[in-house]
């Protein structure tokens, strides 16, 4: 009697056993890449949108130091604050100020949204002092 050779059940299952756990860790690696990549796309599209408004910010009005908000769609809401900034050792005056603008974009959820942090300088005229002027 000749006996044949080859894989017993008990060998295929655990090939198979082994094989299944290697594809849902590849799995899992995977969703974790198209998450980063989706996160990846969504600060782009912030820095972006962050861009343009910085850019474009105070380019018809004066420069004036306050907050202020809106949302670029229905996914990305922002908040601007413009603040008189001096560098330091500087001494105050001059026919011309510098800005420091801080723009704040966040998207997803109210609960836990993404946030981005943007902050740039920009140069304009003192606001004149309000009241009894010429």
């Amino acid at each position: 009697m000749s006996r044949q050779h080859g894989f017993s059940l008990l060998e295929v299952i655990a090939a198979m056993l082994l094989l299944a756990i290697a594809f849902a860790a590849l799995m899992k690696v995977a969703g974790g890449a198209i998450r980063l990549s989706h996160n990846a796309a969504a600060h782009d599209e912030a820095a972006l949108h962050a861009r343009s408004l910085l850019d474009s910010a105070f380019v018809t009005e004066p420069l004036a130091p306050g907050s202020s908000n809106g949302s670029f769609d229905d996914h990305y809401r922002w908040t601007l604050d413009v603040t008189p900034w001096q560098a330091p050792g500087a001494s105050p005056g001059g026919s011309l100020q510098l800005y420091r603008l801080d723009l704040t974009v966040q998207w997803g959820s109210t609960a836990h949204p993404q946030v981005a942090h943007f902050a740039t300088l920009r140069l304009g005229r003192p606001q004149a002092p309000s009241g009894g002027g010429p």
